[in-house]
């Protein structure tokens, strides 16, 4: 087949993958407000309530958009390179949206303990082990190249899904925040592997951005739909099942930081401590806390002192994403 060919099926299936996550986000919208689905916006005055478990509408968009990558890899290239990691990525996407989901709809009702939540993600390595998926031999540092053999699958692999899930999830709750660092590292990753001819594993990076995308446009300032676990442990999941099979670990560890910062502030609270800010009169946000529990709580302290005024929820926003590109360009460089 024509190259151009290639790359024209490639540019349909994401503009119809951010299509389909926009039209399915709108169409979730209605349906959590049938059913009651719905949660306050802590960062807003007022009582307004927005739909939660949005995630839903990426997991359709995405999934959707992988079998139609499955079909024309196995029927129009005639091909059948990489369909069981496809798959593999499938299963992953699809355990970690389920165990999200099942959070989001008994979790706020209910209130799962702050155990079961890493606990319960920990099926989502599976398929992922049971291929023993990518290479046991990692660069460490000071120790060099260490071969971690069978350790890799049964216990690397699992503490890297479970802990980029769960740290995903972590620095949420700001309007946007959690579409947008998923556009950001799935491009980042995505054009890393795109230039060293990793092309199956780079189209999946960006129809995961291409989807994240089409959520943002219900889910950017002032949201109309939340996230929810759904999409949170899904992003993260699928982040370190990515950067395992395309060899990125590096970049990922990097792109993750501000998750490592969230969860070690978070830490200093024993978790208990909220990431939302204080609502003031003219909807401007203040520090809620007299200690930062949360990269959030940093920003809220010091924007009055650099700006003379408290900060907005966009502008909290803004900044986290702009610490978050300019670690793409440190990611990217390291990586060479």
């Amino acid at each position: 087949m024509p190259i151009d060919m290639g790359f024209a099926l490639t540019g349909f299936v994401l503009i119809a993958t951010f299509l389909g996550s926009a039209i399915a986000s709108r169409f979730w919208i209605s349906i959590a407000f049938r059913n009651g689905l719905t949660g306050p916006d802590m960062n807003k005055a007022g009582e307004r309530k927005v739909a939660e478990a949005g995630g839903v509408a990426f997991i359709a968009s995405l999934v959707s958009a992988l079998l139609l990558f499955v079909f024309i890899k196995t029927f129009v290239l005639r091909t059948e390179s990489n369909l069981v990691e496809t798959l593999i990525i499938l299963t992953t996407l699809l355990l970690a949206g389920f165990i999200g989901f099942t959070d989001d709809i008994l979790g706020w009702k209910k209130g799962f303990r702050k155990l079961h939540k890493p606990l319960l993600t920990i099926p989502i390595a599976i398929p992922l082990a049971v291929i023993n998926a990518g290479d046991s031999i990692l660069q460490l540092p000071l120790l060099g190249f260490v071969d971690f053999g069978i350790l890799y699958p049964l216990l690397l692999i699992p503490i890297g899904i479970v802990g980029a899930s769960n740290g995903y999830n972590m620095l949420a709750g700001y309007n946007g925040i959690e579409a947008s660092m998923g556009v950001i590292i799935f491009s980042a990753i995505g054009y890393k592997l795109y230039t060293v001819g990793t092309l199956w594993l780079a189209f999946i990076c960006f129809a995961a951005a291409m989807a994240l995308l089409g959520f943002l446009v219900y889910n950017r300032y002032p949201s109309r739909l939340f996230p929810g676990d759904t999409l949170t442990y899904s992003v993260g999941a699928l982040i370190a099942t990515i950067a395992i099979l395309g060899d990125v670990q590096k970049i990922a560890v990097i792109l993750f930081i501000p998750f490592f910062l969230e969860a070690v502030l978070k830490a200093r609270s024993r978790f208990a401590a909220e990431t939302f800010g204080a609502v003031q009169r003219d909807s401007t946000l203040a520090q809620k806390y007299e200690k930062s529990y949360s990269i959030f709580h940093i920003i809220l302290k010091w924007f009055p002192k650099l700006f003379r005024r408290k900060a907005r929820e966009y502008e909290a926003v803004f900044i986290v994403l702009l610490a978050e590109i300019a670690l793409v360009f440190i990611a990217l460089f390291v990586a060479g």
